[in-house]
């Protein structure tokens, strides 16, 4: 019996997928999803093997990722309700989606996690919410848990009441770093940077930014105001974002994040 069983391998199933590999063996894991060649494909580049159904997935595996979307939530459950075991550990990475909702409908005694990971776990520098009783884990499921997580970036433990905020921080907030990087890297092509090193230039500042406020532990403000020379071109351009309310558009898309996921049933 492998220890982790992955149903679903989405763009968000894949990264942890290839995360977990990094601390697990390839025959620890077992994964499944709807599409068979591309569960060929997986499985030729990774070396794990695949399950035809979700049933047969999660009854050869310990650990149980449901990597799927909200909508299909409730027929997965059907699919594999009658073979979770007393040892299983479900660990559920959908918004929305609340840990009693999964006990309705796999029983009451079910080890459930609630997470949040983000797509730049394909690269090792995930960040993860994560939500769960531990009360009702031993220190050996606590401690794969732990190990699971973190084999693809960092983890941060929090009431589950919040879960929906890590989806607004951490879940949906790549795109709009995608978005930023983008719409900064053609303004430096207007003005004549070659698109490839306007990417790289734009991308390897965020991700310098990020690792000072992550390093130094200073406050971001106090960061961007050593940036901000009195009378210097940076003010200016920060003048600029407050003219067109950057960070009022910033709060906007989270508020409307929260929403959606307070919305999900």
């Amino acid at each position: 019996m492998a220890k982790i069983g992955f149903i679903g391998m989405g763009n968000m199933g894949y990264a942890m997928l290839k995360g977990v590999l990094n601390v697990f063996e390839p025959s620890d894991i077992i994964f499944t999803c709807p599409d068979l060649d591309k569960c060929k494909r997986i499985s030729d580049e990774t070396g794990v093997k695949y399950a035809e159904s979700n049933a047969e997935c999660a009854n050869n595996a310990q650990y149980i990722v449901l990597a799927v979307k909200p909508q299909v939530y409730s027929a997965v459950m059907k699919n594999i309700v009658n073979v979770i075991r007393e040892d299983s550990v479900v660990i559920s990475i959908a918004p929305g989606i609340t840990i009693d909702s999964i006990k309705d409908n796999l029983g009451i005694n079910t080890k459930v996690v609630r997470a949040m990971p983000n797509t730049p776990a394909l690269v090792g520098e995930g960040m993860t919410g994560v939500s769960y009783n531990k009360d009702e884990f031993s220190f050996e499921q606590r401690d794969v848990v732990d190990r699971f997580f973190n084999s693809f970036g960092k983890v941060v433990y929090v009431d589950e009441k919040l879960m929906d905020v890590i989806v607004c921080a951490s879940g949906s907030s790549p795109a709009y770093v995608y978005m930023f990087i983008e719409a900064l890297a053609d303004s430096a092509v207007k003005y004549g940077i070659k698109r490839d090193d306007a990417y790289k230039l734009v991308a390897q500042t965020v991700l310098g930014s990020a690792k000072m406020v992550l390093e130094t532990n200073e406050h971001p403000g106090v960061l961007k105001d050593k940036v901000c020379s009195p009378g210097g071109t940076t003010i200016a351009g920060v003048a600029a974002l407050e003219e067109h309310n950057f960070r009022n558009a910033v709060i906007k898309a989270t508020d409307a994040c929260y929403d959606k996921c307070h919305n999900i049933k």
